[in-house]
């Protein structure tokens, strides 16, 4: 089983940077698959990057790629969303979540652990 804590999120204006974190706990951190996704209001959870056990075999939605880069830290038990280039657009909820599932996983249902969800503002 996975706690995951998440760090404050924050208020950034159009075209700034903002890193997330989050940490698990327990001895099996490194067994699981990680990803982000966020949930602006009114609208579905959307999936934002994902990243495998060992730090490689990385995705992210069209959205996130080339502004956003996951990574992971196994001996912290931490992962991180490094987000530049922040559009209005990006304002939500983001969350973290951690699957058992070993390939490449989009969907929320694929995830089986979940963090508090931080919010994260861009303002225009």
């Amino acid at each position: 089983q996975a706690e995951l804590v998440q760090s404050e999120g924050g208020l950034v204006q159009n075209g700034g940077s903002l890193r997330l974190s989050c940490q698990g706990s327990g001895r099996t951190f490194s067994y699981y698959r990680m990803g982000w996704f966020r949930q602006a209001p009114g609208k579905e959870r959307e999936f934002v990057a994902t990243i495998g056990r060992d730090g490689g075999s990385t995705a992210y939605a069209d959205s996130a790629k080339g502004r956003f880069t996951i990574s992971r830290d196994n001996v912290q038990k931490t992962i991180y969303l490094q987000m530049n280039s922040l559009k209005p657009e990006d304002t939500a909820v983001y969350l973290c979540a951690a699957s058992a599932i070993g390939p490449i996983a989009r969907l929320s249902r694929d995830y089986d652990y979940w963090g508090q969800g931080t919010q994260v503002t861009v303002s225009s």
